[in-house]
């Protein structure tokens, strides 16, 4: 059921923490996956090690992009199409969060980033790879949202308000989409020992609140999303769709 063999994925953020970790998984799984971030240089090293780990397969293709911008999101889609043939699966996982602090005192700017980057790519990465699943009647786009859009924040205020669109938007195309056999849904993971979230669990008093309100009694690991991630984009959830699964240690309960 977690077979992906023939099947070709894109990954955004690749080249470290969830995403990379999604991208290993996949491979691991027999998927083809394109290995995205802003590096080019960082994108060919994961793409080489996923290789090399595949005996010498070509699973992994390196393609640099900048999620913010359109037109280098139509060419990663464009050199996917070109070099696979198609697109099976679409994981948005980069993001941004330029603002710390009250919602209050973030400027314009930041904001319009924060939103951009964050929701507006992730509209037109999906609406960029959905005509070619509605073709083949297929597909299965998994977005990484956050506990930040299910619950309100004093510090990361607006980037909850980006993740919560992202929420909105994979519940909305799965209501337009599934009719053609395709699947949306989203993870919503809690606090993870990427680089991302690097400055609150290098915290120890943050740190040692945060485990202390936890269930399980730890944070998370990349490996712990790329699960979940695996079993959205394989035939396993194959009668799910508009769904946030928390992957958070228990947080939220």
């Amino acid at each position: 059921m977690f077979d992906l063999t023939g099947k070709t994925a894109i990954i955004t953020g690749a080249t470290r923490g969830i995403g990379r970790a999604i991208a290993e998984q996949m491979a691991l799984r027999g998927a083809q996956v394109v290995i995205s971030s802003r590096k080019a240089d960082a994108c060919q090293a994961v793409a080489d090690q996923i290789n090399q780990s595949a005996g010498g397969k070509q699973l992994a293709l390196a393609l640099p992009c900048n999620i913010g911008l359109k037109d280098q999101l139509k060419t990663l889609v464009d050199e996917t199409l070109r070099h696979f043939g198609k697109i099976d699966i679409l994981v948005c996982n980069a993001a941004a969060n330029v603002h710390h602090g009250p919602s209050a005192t973030i400027g314009d700017e930041a904001f319009a980033k924060i939103i951009d980057t964050n929701l507006k790519s992730t509209h037109w990465l999906c609406h960029m790879v959905l005509p070619g699943m509605v073709q083949r009647r297929d597909g299965a786009i998994v977005v990484i949202s956050s506990i930040a859009g299910l619950r309100g924040s004093k510090d990361i205020g607006t980037y909850g308000i980006s993740k919560a669109g992202e929420i909105a938007l994979v519940r909305n195309i799965a209501v337009e989409f599934g009719q053609y056999n395709i699947r949306a849904n989203a993870i919503a993971p809690g606090l993870i020992k990427t680089d991302f979230a690097r400055a609150l669990w290098e915290n120890p008093a943050y740190l040692n609140e945060r485990i202390n309100a936890t269930p399980l009694r730890r944070i998370g690991e990349p490996l712990d999303i790329a699960g979940v991630a695996l079993f959205l984009a394989s035939k396993a959830s194959a009668f799910m769709t508009g769904q946030v699964l928390v992957v958070d240690g228990g947080v939220t309960v």
